[in-house]
């Protein structure tokens, strides 16, 4: 079965893009899935991060990455399809090009958005984007916290825009950052933790998604 492939696609910069691919794509590994990064952010954040986990652990059975510049996405997941389980795409944190071709190539595209009135009005481009390119996406909330009245609001205004938001939050907790100094996921680093277990859902809901398109 060919692979599914994941889009991992915001304009605004720092929203945790690269951080949510990292974490994901270690925790499908570690199910024995075999996944394929490819980075298309000119930042190359995704490829330091592999690197880290080369040095530190050797070759990966599970996890593949291949750098290339944007407009060479598409070619390059057709080539992916057959040798992986999914493809994940970190794509740049424009909406150029190549976030145009990454989102094409997607069955479905994540966008991480942290609760705060401009990263809101930051990710209006990048939804509009995925709507003329008729993807399907899902709101990914990051570095959420664990109360407040600005987090109330924010998820109040999100509803009602009727966006479709993952039901999996990732709070803001340093272990998501500890992990990726390591080269690795907070799955395999602290599955148990509340951390661990957020990704975990996420991943689960994820693939939910995904086996109903």
């Amino acid at each position: 079965m060919p692979a599914r492939v994941i889009t991992v696609a915001q304009q605004k910069g720092g929203a945790g893009k690269t951080t949510l691919v990292a974490h994901l794509a270690a925790h499908w590994a570690g199910q024995g899935r075999k996944i394929a990064l490819i980075d298309i952010d000119p930042q190359e954040s995704l490829t330091a991060w592999y690197k880290v986990r080369a040095k530190a652990n050797g070759a990966d059975e599970h996890i593949d990455l291949r750098w290339v510049s944007g407009w060479r996405a598409g070619s390059e997941v057709d080539r992916l399809k057959r040798e992986f389980d999914l493809i994940l795409i970190d794509s740049p944190p424009h909406a150029e090009t190549g976030a145009k071709t990454a989102i094409r190539a997607a069955d479905l595209v994540l966008v991480p958005l942290q609760l705060s009135p401009m990263d809101l009005w930051a990710t209006k481009p990048t939804l509009q984007l995925i709507k003329a390119e008729k993807r399907d996406c899902l709101l990914v909330l990051n570095r959420v916290p664990h109360r407040g009245v600005l987090a109330d609001e924010m998820r109040a205004a999100i509803a009602e825009e009727r966006l479709p938001v993952a039901a999996s939050t990732l709070g803001n907790r340093s272990v998501f950052a500890a992990s990726l100094t390591k080269g690795k996921g907070v799955s395999e680093t602290a599955a148990r933790s509340t951390a661990g277990e957020e990704i975990a859902a996420l991943a689960a809901e994820i693939d939910r998604r995904l086996a109903k398109g």
